[in-house]
């Protein structure tokens, strides 16, 4: 009897243990009968009961999930070749719809592979590579260049819209499986390995052309300096040199006056004067005079003595 009683203890504890399910905080969960929903998603956490062996509890996550893809090569409309390299956020919004459809995350990742990898790549292909690489507000002064911008090189949409554009065809077909795509980011852009080479040699190329423009506008600027400097400085010298025949002028002037007063006063005292600065700049310490009778030198030196008879 007792034996049968705890049997039966069992027995209910069993199947009321199976009839009674949690819903965790970030669950959500779809009790199905058959194979077929018998009540609306149960999105709040707590405590539920569902009849035991014939339903069934589906529990999904209600949190934002991650999508990470693997990056793709793709062409873009101009034949570059570049990996993109993409990643998103989703989550569960119908997960009724979501069990009819995709059943399972793994199959609504694998999904999104196809949405996401299939919407960037038609992107891509029908888009030039500055079209993916640069924003919409883009601007020729942000970058240092010598090249004149071409009209196929403007930024139409540029890479902020890129995964907005994405993000929208991906976001009306994943609504069909009970998802909501959240946003789509492109991680990385990168070119391959040829077209880097490529990118490579013209980025040096332009560095280049830059450094030798940066070389000429250098020297026009240093020609220019010195110019103004030589010019200046023959301002200075010609300024020095008026300033300086001026005072000579000045000088010639005052020592012709002073010589002709003192020739005035004294005609003779000043020829004799005149003849001695003569014999200063003639005559060397070990220089030797041989005068003539009749050179003005010597007749000087007979008028002295004469001079002295006198006196």
């Amino acid at each position: 009897m007792k034996r049968a009683l705890v049997i039966v203890i069992l027995a209910i504890l069993f199947v009321g243990f199976n009839g009674i399910f949690v819903v965790d905080e970030g669950q959500q969960a779809i009790i199905t009968q058959f194979g077929q929903p018998v009540r609306q998603a149960i999105k709040d956490a707590g405590l539920y009961f569902k009849l035991p062996f014939i339903q069934k509890t589906h529990f999904f996550d209600k949190r934002i999930l991650k999508w990470d893809g693997e990056p793709n090569e793709i062409p873009t409309q101009d034949k570059k070749y570049i990996w993109v390299d993409t990643t998103a956020r989703w989550r569960i919004s119908d997960p009724l719809l979501f069990l009819q459809r995709m059943n399972n995350v793994d199959r609504a990742s694998s999904r999104l592979d196809d949405l996401i990898n299939g919407s960037v790549r038609d992107f891509v292909t029908k888009n030039s590579l500055v079209e993916i690489i640069r924003s919409s507000d883009w601007n020729r002064s942000y970058t240092l260049t010598t090249e004149t911008t071409r009209k196929k090189e403007l930024v139409t949409v540029g890479r902020d819209q890129f995964s907005q554009i994405v993000l929208n065809n991906v976001s009306a077909l994943a609504k069909s499986f009970g998802i909501e795509v959240l946003d789509v980011l492109v991680k990385r852009i990168n070119y391959t390995n040829q077209v880097r080479e490529t990118v490579y040699a013209r980025m040096i190329s332009e560095r280049q052309r830059i450094a030798e423009q940066r070389r000429s506008e250098g020297e026009a600027e240093k020609a220019e300096i010195l110019g103004n400097m030589e010019k200046q400085l023959k301002d200075i010298e010609s300024g020095a040199y008026k300033k300086a025949e001026e005072i000579r002028g000045d000088a010639d002037a005052k020592a012709t006056k002073i010589y002709g007063d003192a020739y005035n006063k004294d005609p003779e005292f000043y020829a004799f004067l005149t003849t001695l600065d003569s014999y200063k700049k003639v005559l060397g310490s070990n220089t030797r005079l041989v005068l003539q009778s009749d050179s003005p030198f010597f007749n000087y030196l007979t008028s002295i003595d004469r001079r002295k008879s006198k006196y």
